[in-house]
């Protein structure tokens, strides 16, 4: 079991990277993509909602798929389905193909995100120690290869439906020879109720998970503002050289990946509470330095720490959901990361908007209050001791 436990975990790895990396070689096409199907960026903001409608859409039926059949069924299917959809965009040659093409796309990331998600909550549990940060800054590490392999694919000259169709291509390859690592799914499923017993009623939603799905909107939130703001936010408002500014996002994803793979080690010997509650504390100074900075080094510096802050607090989140019900751990997890991604989502628009009331550099206050609810909240992963069950009467 111990060589079985290893082999699944680095299989889990496998699946992180692959969906990080098909992620990023659509960023990198994206460019392409739109000179060759003729849209404004405004109508490419509009087609980038329908990414994350099919994801939000997807990681519900990943969900679910991988508490009634099991993750070792459902991951590789999934990873299979995301592969192949991946070469859609790059073949779309009209507006409605592309926007097509793009839900589809995302069904098949939000899939393969939840169900890889569901089973790294399986290999945690039978670890016995936080393992989930370290599966999230692999994730990362798909990102930095796609963008190498893409930009190696431009300079060779091939256009977007050559380049995605070879990562479509190995992506398949990959998803089918790692589905032999993962581990059995033990039957989570209700079984069918005997003919003389009624179905246990359906039980409702525990406060705890929607809790748990609300702190991951914000946090994710504040990803996705982190994301699409920070370099403009030099540019713009300190005045910094655009090779300057993009060193905002450069320290804030480098320091969010080095905190992940830390971030295990903290959990295990303090608790998931601690990651949290701390995490968030130091991505709100963080963030309150960079909104206030008028240096660019100490703006950079915020920024640094607002990444390494943020960076264990989303893993701790999925990781509780998935354990708070064996039985539902894909459900839950879907159900928390669902609400995330809509929050990460939303994230840019919020700011956007905001940017009419105020200055940029002012809005990400906002995300200073985000994080200090999460410290407030942060008790919430405090694990929930099992209430004994009580015996059946004997009929």
């Amino acid at each position: 079991m111990e060589r079985a436990l290893r082999v699944a975990r680095a299989v889990t790895v496998v699946y992180f990277v692959l969906n990080g990396t098909l992620l990023g070689m659509w960023v990198v096409q994206i460019p392409a993509v739109e000179e060759r199907v003729g849209i404004s960026h405004a109508t490419l903001g509009g087609f980038l909602v329908l990414l994350g409608a099919g994801a939000f859409v997807g990681m519900q039926v990943g969900g679910r798929l991988s508490d009634r059949l099991g993750t070792r069924t459902v991951v590789p299917l999934a990873g299979v389905l995301c592969s192949a959809t991946l070469v859609l965009p790059g073949l779309a040659q009209e507006p409605w193909a592309l926007g097509a093409a793009l839900l589809l796309f995302g069904f098949g990331n939000g899939t393969l995100d939840v169900s890889m998600n569901a089973h790294a909550v399986q290999v945690e549990k039978a670890y016995e120690r936080p393992v989930m940060s370290a599966f999230h800054a692999t994730f990362s590490v798909g990102g930095v290869l796609a963008a190498l392999a893409g930009a190696a694919a431009i300079d060779i000259g091939w256009d977007p439906a050559a380049t995605l169709g070879v990562a479509a291509a190995v992506g398949v390859a990959i998803a089918l020879v790692a589905a032999r690592g993962l581990l059995p799914s033990a039957a989570t499923a209700p079984a069918a109720a005997a003919p003389d017993r009624p179905r246990p009623p359906k039980q409702p939603v525990p406060g705890r998970i929607w809790l748990l799905a609300v702190l991951a909107l914000l946090i994710m939130l504040c990803e996705g503002a982190a994301n699409d703001w920070s370099v403009l936010h030099l540019k713009t408002v300190l005045d910094a050289p655009e090779s300057t500014a993009a060193l905002a996002y450069g320290t804030y994803a480098t320091t969010m990946t080095i905190g992940r793979l830390l971030a295990d080690r903290i959990s295990g010997r303090f608790g998931p509470v601690v990651v949290l509650r701390y995490g968030a504390a130091l991505a709100a100074i963080g963030i309150t330095v960079a909104a206030l900075s008028p240096w660019i080094s100490a703006a950079l510096t915020g920024w640094a720490l607002f990444g390494l802050g943020l960076s264990g607090c989303v893993p701790q989140l999925f990781s509780a959901a998935g354990h708070a019900d064996p039985a539902a751990a894909g459900t839950n997890v879907s159900r928390v990361a669902g609400l995330g991604y809509i929050g990460m989502l939303a994230g840019p628009a919020v700011i956007g908007w905001m940017t009419h009331l105020m200055a940029l550099n002012h809005t990400f206050l906002l995300l200073s209050l985000f994080c200090a609810t999460a410290v407030v909240a942060a008790g919430v992963l405090r694990p929930v001791p099992e209430r004994p069950r009580t015996a059946e009467p004997a009929s």
